[in-house]
């Protein structure tokens, strides 16, 4: 879905300044005062901003507006929550954030600040890329891809800051032939050219099998970025996919008098079927 072309109405900046200023002042009370606010560190809010980023992007899947401003608004506590405790640690308050990160933007976007052309997507992708290699100094290209970030998101990332250096396939198709290549070597690894899931292979080779896994799913996420598909949206709906024709697996033989345990794979996948034709009814009627 293209992304709506949408003009701020201006006469709504003193209510958004004036809402802002609102949060930053009730935080500052429930710091004073609350006893579970006033405990908070920078270390303890780590895992519930984690958890709240997931939660933006579950309502942003199911493209729920309602729940993504409640999730944002929990997103938005968090942030100026930690310019708070760093204020109080005499190393910067929330103003100072939000000018560097204008800085920064302004920065970044010389096509539209400076003089330097930049007239599609991936000539702006690039220059972002140059300027935060420079910023650090030159420490490397991947050196700014977060360790702790999930694998398959980490393969996008290491992918894309490549390709802003240069080091980038042509076209897709050759990608394409890359992941055949990995899968015939993961297939060769696994299981010798005849693949039998009821043999367990031996521990050498089962090392060997998995790190081509590995080298087939970085490919198969190369391919994506080519295609023009988010690989980690694209599995968390799949997920929710497989979720939710199991739950009518479920319910639908429990009414229907079953044990699920009781169910053969055939019978299962009568019901699962049944599923995937209420899906489609949805989504036509959608």
């Amino acid at each position: 879905m293209e992304a709506a072309s949408f003009s701020p109405d201006p006469t709504r900046r003193p209510a958004q300044l004036e809402a802002f200023g609102r949060l930053l002042d009730v935080l500052d009370r429930l710091r004073r005062e609350c006893p579970w606010d006033k405990k908070q560190t920078l270390q303890s809010l780590r895992h519930l901003t984690i958890e709240e980023t997931y939660e933006i992007s579950d309502a942003i899947l199911r493209d729920d507006l309602p729940e993504l401003k409640k999730e944002l608004g929990d997103v938005m506590l968090h942030l100026v929550f930690y310019a708070r405790i760093a204020a109080e640690k005499g190393a910067f308050d929330i103003a100072d954030v939000l000018n560097a990160q204008c800085e920064k933007l302004i920065a970044r976007h010389p096509h539209i600040y400076g003089d330097v052309q930049a007239d599609d997507e991936e000539t702006v992708k690039r220059n972002w890329e140059q300027l935060k290699l420079k910023e650090k100094g030159n420490k490397g290209v991947l050196s700014g891809v977060p360790t702790s970030l999930p694998a398959l998101v980490k393969a996008m990332r290491i992918q894309e800051k490549a390709r802003g250096a240069g080091f980038d396939w042509e076209e897709a198709v050759q990608v394409w032939e890359k992941v055949q290549e990995e899968l015939a070597e993961f297939g060769t690894e696994y299981g010798g050219g005849e693949l039998n899931t009821n043999t367990t292979p031996d521990p050498a080779r089962a090392e060997r099998a998995a790190a081509e896994f590995g080298d087939l799913l970085f490919s198969l996420v190369n391919f994506a970025r080519f295609a023009g598909i988010n690989p980690e949206e694209a599995l968390e709906r799949t997920n929710r996919k497989f979720i939710n024709r199991f739950n009518y697996l479920e319910t639908a033989s429990a009414a229907d008098g079953h044990r699920l345990a009781d169910l053969s794979l055939a019978q299962m996948d009568v019901y699962w079927e049944q599923a995937k034709q209420q899906a489609r009814q949805l989504n036509r009627e959608n």
